[in-house]
């Protein structure tokens, strides 16, 4: 609404690009107000209604806005773009159900993850019944060579890409187990292919254990993994191999629903 920004117009002159003031322009729509006139806009973002009316056009051009009673609206490409990020989203909804069965049979805090660059992106978490401190959450960025989630997800990454991200910049050492040494981590992404699972113990914490394994799409590309968290004090020896093999069937049904939603 207008005057609800907590800055003056005064400081958006430090953004002056087009797309900025696009941005800031699309930003300023919301539930309470779904309409805005023209003038309310320019002294909104703090620029001469002339220059604010350029920018309308622009948006109008592209059906990112439209002309409305009143003034103007979030136009038609908006729900073009809004269906789009529903289906980016859809992996969440088809893996949960199977995650939170996970995490309940096993009793540990389950995680659903992707790969962004030299980074990975926790997507979605079913904490487990008892609290287990972890360093990360929905929406937390993790390293890419930390981690069973993170090097499932670098193993059957294409090799070119693989070559790219151990080669961008040095890998961050977190514990003493941390893998900083590209051709080890090299060789420990062909052994997990072999499994089709990923056991790390203290990479990223020192007292976390992570079991991971593959989530593929109806092309059988790889497009996100499923993994289990868990205080190694919790996990014994000789119940690791049972998690193994929990966290891979969850894996193929989950990539078994994503085939037949043809994701």
């Amino acid at each position: 609404m207008p005057g609800s920004k907590s800055s003056s117009p005064s400081g958006y002159r430090d953004r002056n690009s087009t797309a900025d003031r696009a941005l800031d322009i699309m930003l300023l729509f919301n539930e309470n107000k779904l309409v805005w006139s023209g003038a309310e806009i320019a002294d909104e973002i703090g620029v001469a209604r002339s220059t604010g009316y350029r920018y309308m056009q622009s948006l109008i051009g592209v059906g990112f806005v439209e002309e409305a009673p009143g003034g103007f609206r979030l136009g038609p490409r908006i729900f073009e773009l809004a269906r789009l990020a529903r289906a980016g989203t859809s992996l969440s909804d088809i893996a949960t159900p199977t995650m939170r069965s996970l995490a309940s049979a096993i009793g540990e805090t389950v995680l659903l993850t992707r790969r962004s660059g030299r980074f990975v992106v926790c997507v979605e978490l079913i904490e487990a019944p008892h609290a287990v401190r972890l360093s990360y959450e929905r929406g937390h960025v993790l390293p890419i060579n930390a981690g069973a989630a993170a090097e499932v997800l670098l193993a059957w990454a294409p090799p070119d890409e693989v070559s790219a991200v151990l080669k961008a910049a040095p890998l961050e050492r977190f514990t003493a187990k941390t893998l900083t040494d590209p051709v080890q981590l090299q060789t420990r992404l062909a052994q997990i292919r072999k499994d089709g699972v990923a056991v790390s113990q203290g990479e990223l914490d020192e007292q976390i254990l992570g079991v991971a394994a593959p989530l593929r799409n109806a092309r059988g590309d790889v497009i996100a993994a499923v993994s289990v968290a868990a205080l190694v004090s919790r996990v014994p020896r000789s119940e690791v191999k049972s998690v193994k093999v929990a966290v891979k069937n969850a894996a193929a049904t989950i990539s078994e629903q994503l085939t037949i939603a043809d994701i």
